[in-house]
């Protein structure tokens, strides 16, 4: 019923019912993972906010704006507005787009890797964040969550919203990945297209090159890794004339890509985080996998984790 405009008259019928099944399913799925990635987080580890990635700080910046729309929503008993804005939120900016990029990091960095700490650290706050705001409109889902995440608590239903320090609230760096995106956007798209037509299997044997004619789209991306964001092996910047045949779309002018293979440019498969590059087997004591994996595995090594 929280997804619903009780003002209004309701309908109700199988497709209905399938749809409100598959949206409970992926919120659900969201919690879960986020409740398997908080199994790495030590409190003694946390990472100051001017000293988080860029991409952290994003998010931090969005869970500001989510307070001021939940907490407005349920001071007018708004529960489809929250309902609509949380789950997507959940689905397109978490899993289809932070979760996805950060998957790489959680999964492959050192445990000593800023990055991955900061992650881990957002990851935390996105739980609790919205495990609370949820909570009155699914009170045992977000329960069973909650106590999964802190077992000697007494219940979720005792705790108050969070409160979102100021310092979140970043209107000109949401305003510039507001252009990243949008690169990320036609690169993504041009991946599509390549998977499609089985030119690519994963995204990792891609090299998208990227022709950039917008000013101001480039300067948005010049000190971000367009790679990792795209969750690609490598991306190449060019300038000057598209290439005939390469993909756009018609709401991001100024940028054009044609995908390349990884392979065909010289990578080579790691055998841990199955990024293509030009270091695999640089390390002898491990011979399969990239410069950045084998220390990263030197380090769990020394850790005993190995």
């Amino acid at each position: 019923m929280a997804a619903c405009d009780y003002t209004d008259d309701q309908r109700i019928g199988p497709e209905i019912l399938k749809n409100t099944v598959e949206t409970y399913r992926k919120l659900r799925n969201t919690i879960r993972w986020m409740l398997g990635t908080l199994h790495h987080f030590e409190r003694g580890e946390a990472v100051a906010h001017a000293e988080m990635p860029e991409l952290e700080r994003l998010m931090l910046h969005r869970l500001a704006e989510l307070d001021e729309v939940v907490r407005s929503g349920y001071d007018a008993f708004e529960f489809k507005r929250i309902t609509r804005t949380l789950l997507d939120f959940m689905v397109v900016e978490l899993s289809a787009f932070y979760f996805d990029i950060r998957k790489d990091a959680l999964y492959c960095d050192a445990p000593s890797s800023v990055k991955r700490k900061a992650s881990v650290q957002v990851v935390r706050h996105l739980f609790e964040c919205l495990v609370k705001w949820l909570a009155p409109m699914l009170p045992f889902t977000m329960e069973e969550a909650w106590l999964d995440r802190h077992p000697d608590a007494v219940s979720v239903h005792l705790d108050q919203f969070p409160e979102i320090p100021a310092g979140w609230k970043n209107e000109a760096l949401a305003e510039k990945w507001r252009k990243v995106r949008q690169v990320r956007r036609v690169v993504t798209g041009a991946l599509e297209i390549a998977r499609a037509q089985k030119v690519i299997g994963s995204s990792l044997e891609a090299v998208p090159v990227v022709t950039i004619n917008d000013a101001a789209l480039e300067a948005a991306i010049a000190d971000v890794d367009m790679a990792e964001m795209a969750i690609t092996s490598d991306l190449v910047i060019a300038h000057g004339q598209a290439p005939e045949g390469a993909f756009t779309l018609d709401d991001v002018r100024g940028v054009a890509v044609v995908v390349e293979k990884a392979e065909d440019r010289g990578l080579v498969k790691c055998a841990r985080s199955w990024r293509y590059t030009a270091d695999v087997g640089q390390d002898p004591a491990f011979p399969d996998v990239s410069a950045r994996d084998a220390a990263v595995l030197h380090e769990l090594k020394a850790l005993g984790r190995l």
